[in-house]
Parts: C-alpha cells; structure tokens; sequence
C-alpha cells in the first residue's frame, strides 16, 4: 500500500534530519521521549531508543508487563519528541498516535541481533517491580547466564516491540528570538493528511 503523498513527505523530511544527527554528530539520534498515560490519565515519560521506522510507524522495544508496556496496552496512544539540538539550529520532531505490539516474528528477529548482556538482561529484569537490592538482580542475572550457558538466549515471552502509528508529526525548527518554524501533518479519520505551518 503507497503511503499518502504528504505522509511519505514527513517521512522523507524525519529521514533527512535523522542522517543530519548523524552528520552533526548527536550523541544518540535515536533516543527519543515516549510520553504514555494510564487509565487514570496521569501522564508519565521516559527516554527510549528508536529500533526501527517506516511507513508502518516508530519501534521501540521494552517489557510489556513494566509501566509504559502497561500504559500503551490499557491506553493504546502515545507521543514521542527527538530532540536534535545540534542540527541546524535545533531541531524537535513530535509524533503522536496509536500503538500496536509488533508481531512475534519481528521482535524474535530484533532480539537475535541485540548483545547477549542485554539478552541476558531481559530475562532477569522484572521491570519497573521493586528490587530489594542489586544483589537479587545481579543473583537473578548469573541465574539466566546458567540457564542458556552454550545456547542462544530466546525472546523472553512478555518482552517485545511497540509501534506509534502517525497520526501527527510536527517538525520544530529553531530559530533566535524563538521565532521558530513549525510545520505540522495532520490524518484524519479517513486517512487523508493535511500540512500547515504553526504559529511559533
């Protein structure tokens, strides 16, 4: 399915100024704000790191039995902001929409390709529970080591991909006396998308 004309320009202007974080020499272009909220609507944020993205939407992966994982499966929306102050003069991009899980296959094959530390990690983590001290992670962590000693570490069954589906992006483009340029694209229920400029 061909991506609608303006939606394909977003996100051939989010590619362009994530080359320009690499080029600028960001520390990690791929860090990025996720702000989720509960049932309860209180909203809460954390920084994440952008696994994959395309037309589909933005990956990150995470515990979906910790908090965020929680929020985005009770209330499937969430907002995302990069933050890129060394491009041009300082560059936000904001992207708000709906969240889905990515599919088993997509997840065990991003898993594959993540340090076995961090593998190992994921198993031993009970993320966002309360942990009486280091010494019971640390203990829960050479307990995963020798349980897949001399064999590929799997997916642990709750750990997976989350996707932001667009429903808005919005590139802020910095400028002095905070005379900023904003453009932002917009889907309505129908699918269609539309572009205008924001006031600063």
């Amino acid at each position: 399915m061909t991506a609608h004309p303006l939606y394909a320009e977003a996100l051939a202007t989010f590619d362009q100024l994530f080359d320009e974080a690499l080029a600028a020499g960001e520390p990690d272009r791929t860090a990025m704000i996720v702000a989720t909220a509960g049932l309860d609507a209180r909203p809460s944020a954390r920084t994440v790191l952008l696994k994959a993205h395309d037309a589909r939407g933005f990956v990150f992966y995470t515990h979906l039995d910790g908090r965020k994982g929680r929020e985005l499966q009770a209330n499937p929306h969430a907002a995302l902001l990069f933050h890129w102050p060394r491009v041009r003069n300082g560059v936000q991009v904001r992207i708000e929409g709906g969240v889905e899980i990515v599919a088993d296959a997509e997840a065990d094959a991003y898993f594959a390709t993540r340090p076995r530390g961090s593998q190992l990690g994921a198993w031993a983590s009970k993320q966002s529970e309360t942990l009486d001290s280091r010494e019971t992670f640390e203990q829960r962590l050479a307990k995963a080591e020798a349980e897949f000693e001399g064999r590929d570490v799997p997916r642990p069954p709750r750990w997976g991909g989350l996707r932001i589906k667009p429903e808005k992006v919005e590139f802020w483009f910095g400028a002095d006396f905070r005379l900023h340029e904003r453009w932002l694209y917009e889907r309505n229920r129908a699918g269609d998308w539309t572009k205008r400029m924001l006031y600063p």
